[in-house]
């Protein structure tokens, strides 16, 4: 029987036997496959990483209690490494505590009449944080009793007993990420924020007390544009309704593009689904039948800002994480969720326009001026289309990769982009990238400062027009390439330059594009210090001192100035697993058109002073002032 198993090396095979079938207890399968569980590991600069997957998996608990109508407030906090979340619910059943966070198919989810409308209806959110972290404790508090239970790597290593409590009801959970499976990940308190207001903003009258702050909303998703957005650019005051099961709210603004923000039972569907599109539709259909005319449908959509919620006993999503809603029922007489959500959003966007005269008046205005820009670039679009067609046949600024984010396959998760300027720099990214899912377009030169200009420019410019079809973003997300665009820029002001160019492109034209977090900066090692046994880079002058002082006597410093420098065998140690990301965000309370104006408008005196106060470029590295000072 050894021999039969053993592998035939005259034929490469191996034998299939009863011995090849094997089981796995669930904390194996969960750290052996944690991809089907919370989706990419990742280090934390991406929104969907799995360490905001398990701190979710542990809030959507509390906020299904409080769904449920047991309690009004959620205490958080998270540090560097670890995460604490305290609710005043019921509290897990002191018989089943070790159970629900280490068995699979163990939970109150599948009590229809228990939680009727969670986010986690599998029985599987809380055993995976177990699994996942180097430890992990959960605390019971009960009618005077309490029962604690704490795991490593979801291994009990305490003897859980029932004691007395003066506590109040509810769970208290504690939890630290293995490390060994989110390799040098960290927290973005951007994301954490994000998170937080959402919940608020989902389930009004609920308070979250997160890091010392309170999170609290009093009208939903109204409070969640109005955060979004700024008073002065939007058409309109925003419009807000809710329903059974469904809430949505809408406005216009100046801004290209649409921004919405949508949800399932709590979840930030950021991949949209059934009721996105549904909505999308059911906004149209509103419109055109108020109006009485068959407006074209982007003109209705171009420049909207919106945010829809919906709630269903039993979601089916498209993967374990809950980014995209799939085909369900959301009516109990199985009415589907398209033609709910369609039907109501349309009706009642007809009845609130019938009702708020002014503000169908902005509307038609909106969608009108959307309609004249639309026809006076279709002209120099279709040329410029047809030319980006040709060159896309022998594309010399895009050097693909084989798998995509629009792809059904789950490998195009990863793909991202790498935006970068001049030969030695894209060459060393070319040679060093896995052609799987990392792909390269290199720029000419510095790219047109766009401020203030049309979407015209984006046709008129070659290079541009070039960029937005290798993005494939022309008519909006939903057939995005590439899950990640970074821009890889040197580290000196030229590719600073550079950089803020192409954010201003991407912030100007496709701000949904960087508002849904796919937008990076690449952040490249600035010093490599070495001596005969060890080679260490640094990003900073911090560690650079750092590494000295390691390797002592006199190591070799070499200071890299641009990426040309960088040889494609040491590239590729900076673009592969460890790969050093920094996301492009938008301060939630900064606007994107005081932004844009500050940094990339005619030069003024507060820029010039922000800039003196914030430097910190080696002088001998910058000839003069003005060449950081204005924009080209």
């Amino acid at each position: 029987m050894a021999k039969a198993e053993k592998s035939d090396k005259s034929s490469g095979m191996f034998e299939y036997t009863e011995a090849s079938i094997k089981s796995l207890d669930w904390r194996e399968h969960i750290r052996l496959r944690p991809g089907m569980y919370i989706g990419k590991l990742g280090d934390g600069t991406s929104k969907d990483d799995g360490i905001y997957v398990l701190v979710k998996e542990v809030v959507d608990n509390s906020i299904d209690e409080h769904m449920m109508g047991h309690g009004k407030t959620i205490d958080i906090k998270i540090t560097d490494k670890n995460v604490t979340v305290r609710d005043y619910g019921r509290g897990i059943p002191l018989g089943k505590v070790v159970d629900v966070v280490s068995k699979i198919n163990t939970g109150a989810k599948y009590d229809s009449g228990a939680f009727q409308k969670s986010v986690g209806l599998n029985g599987v959110g809380t055993k995976a944080v177990n699994a996942l972290s180097n430890y992990f404790k959960v605390q019971a508090y009960r009618d005077g009793q309490t029962k604690l239970a704490e795991f490593k790597k979801g291994i009990l290593t305490n003897d859980p007993k029932i004691g007395k409590s003066n506590e109040r009801n509810g769970t208290l959970v504690e939890f630290e990420p293995d490390n060994t499976m989110f390799k040098n990940y960290h927290f973005i308190p951007e994301y954490l924020e994000d998170l937080m207001w959402n919940y608020a903003f989902l389930n009004a009258g609920l308070t979250i007390n997160y890091n010392g702050k309170k999170y609290f909303s009093k009208d939903g998703l109204l409070d969640l544009l109005k955060q979004k957005t700024d008073p002065e650019e939007i058409r309109y005051p925003i419009i807000h309704i809710k329903g059974n099961d469904i809430e949505f709210a809408i406005t216009h603004g100046n801004q290209y593009g649409e921004e919405y923000y949508s949800f399932v039972n709590g979840q930030n569907t950021t991949q949209g689904g059934t009721h996105l599109a549904a909505f999308r539709e059911g906004m149209v259909k509103g419109v055109r039948d108020f109006f009485k005319k068959d407006f074209d449908a982007s003109d209705i959509r171009a420049s909207i800002i919106a945010a829809v919620a919906v709630r269903v006993q039993e979601p089916v999503f498209e993967s374990q994480t809950k980014t995209k809603l799939g085909s369900v029922n959301m009516a109990p007489d199985g009415q589907s969720v398209r033609s709910y959500v369609g039907d109501f959003v349309a009706k009642e966007l007809e009845i609130y326009l019938h009702k708020n005269p002014t503000v169908a008046d902005a509307v038609q205005k909106r969608i009108l001026q959307s309609e004249r820009e639309r026809k006076e670039i279709a002209g120099i679009k279709k040329l410029a289309n047809e030319r980006a067609k040709k060159a896309n046949l022998h594309n010399r600024k895009l050097r693909d990769c084989r798998f995509h984010f629009d792809d059904k396959d789950e490998r195009g998760f990863g793909s991202m982009i790498f935006i970068t300027e001049g030969d030695s720099a894209s060459g060393s990214i070319t040679k060093s990238r896995n052609v799987e899912t990392q792909a390269v377009f290199s720029l000419r030169g510095k790219p047109l400062n766009c401020f203030g200009l049309t979407k015209k420019v984006v046709y008129e410019n070659e290079e541009f027009n070039l960029l937005q079809h290798a993005l494939n973003i022309e008519d909006g997300l939903d057939g995005l390439r590439y899950n990640k665009v970074i821009i890889a820029t040197d580290a000196d002001v030229d590719g600073m330059h550079i950089r803020l160019l192409l954010m201003t492109f991407f912030l100007q034209f496709f701000p949904d594009l960087v508002k849904a977090g796919h937008v990076y900066i690449l952040e490249t090692p600035l010093f490599r210090v070495r001596n005969k046994k060890e080679t260490i880079y640094c990003y900073s002058e911090e560690e650079k001192q750092e590494a000295m002082t390691k390797l002592g006597s006199k190591p070799e410093i070499t200071r890299f100035k641009g990426l040309g420098e960088i040889s494609p065998d040491e590239f590729g140690k900076f673009i592969g697993e460890n790969i050093r990301l920094q996301p492009v965000q938008i301060d939630k309370d900064s606007h994107l058109k005081q932004v844009l104006e500050f940094y990339m408008g005619k030069n003024t005196p507060d820029r010039q002073d922000f800039i003196i106060d914030n430097l910190r470029i080696e002088l001998d590295k910058v000839e003069s002032l003005e060449e950081i000072q204005e924009p080209a």
